[in-house]
């Protein structure tokens, strides 16, 4: 069931609205307010993003939902639980992932799409090609979550103009290759300025800054090192004048931490959420929505700095 704290702000009309408790210290230049299309998100307090892989071959439940009926009652399943927002995928960009044409991904995702138009939560959609960012926003998207920053050939221009919010992430090479080698002279440094600099392309593109998320990668084409090197450093992505996303949910460098497999990693990965959200980020994005949930609950009553 969902929690009192945990709604949107200021949303789409018909959708329902509770308040905001979570206090969140702002740094210099940063958001309190992200644009999702029609959805004003109050950042006041953290996000959650529930993920809807709809494939075949995602690295912690490909399969599970391939079928869009299964993956619209997924999702239904994570707003009663507390989701802020969906993140619908239709292709895999899990390390050593194969790339799916357009047409594919648009048979995978839109049909969720349209079947969740109107539910009231902002609808996300996790590509990198931009006739499935024109298609989807078409559906109803109100968000585009770009593993490549929108330097795909024409991804800005399908983005700007549209009202729709972007989430801009870093990855080094891509999902095939990106984990056999990473390497960086100053992962943090470069990773930071890699952001800046795509968030500023994006409003050169006419795209509002208060349209614009940021995402440090975790995972994409890089060690478990460089990965708890960021996260340590995560207060130094929270002031660039952008909403701050973390993806920790499930990835390898828990498992490597905790010992478990893929499916045995929710306790490992709310505690992942918990400490990016004491770090600064403004949305976590996430498989388990209610444990996530529940222990964000916890942060709020215990006092956001505990």
């Amino acid at each position: 069931m969902k929690g009192a704290w945990f709604a949107r702000t200021g949303s789409a009309p018909g959708s329902a609205a509770r308040p905001d408790c979570i206090g969140n210290a702002q740094a210099p230049g940063h958001l309190r307010v992200l644009r999702c299309g029609p959805f004003k998100l109050g950042l006041s307090r953290p996000l959650i993003m529930g993920v809807v892989n709809v494939t075949p071959d995602s690295f912690s439940d490909g399969g599970h939902f391939a079928d869009p009926i299964a993956a619209t009652a997924h999702a239904r399943r994570l707003i009663e639980e507390g989701a802020d927002l969906l993140d619908i995928g239709g292709e895999s960009t899990r390390p050593g992932a194969m790339p799916v044409t357009a047409e594919v991904e648009m048979r995978r995702v839109l049909p969720v799409i349209e079947a969740l138009s109107g539910r009231g939560v902002p609808l996300s959609v996790d590509t990198s090609k931009p006739a499935v960012m024109r298609a989807a926003i078409a559906a109803g998207a109100s968000m585009i979550n770009d593993v490549r920053a929108l330097e795909t050939e024409g991804a800005l221009e399908a983005v700007a103009g549209s009202g729709c919010a972007v989430c801009l992430m870093h990855k080094q090479e891509n999902p095939a290759t990106m984990q056999l080698a990473p390497h960086y002279a100053d992962v943090v440094a470069e990773v930071r300025q890699y952001l800046i600099s795509r968030a500023a392309a994006a409003r050169e593109a006419g795209i509002p800054a208060d349209c614009i998320v940021i995402d440090p990668g975790f995972g994409f084409g890089k060690t478990a090192a460089h990965n708890l090197a960021l996260f340590r450093e995560l207060r130094r992505f929270a002031g660039i004048g952008a909403a701050l996303m973390v993806g920790w949910s499930r990835k390898s460098t828990i498992g490597q931490i905790t010992g478990r497999g893929v499916m045995d990693r929710v306790h490992g990965s709310v505690a992942a959420a918990l400490l990016a959200v004491q770090h600064g980020a403004d949305i976590v994005r996430v498989h388990d929505v209610a444990a996530t949930r529940d222990v964000l609950a916890i942060l709020q009553a215990f006092g956001r700095e505990a």
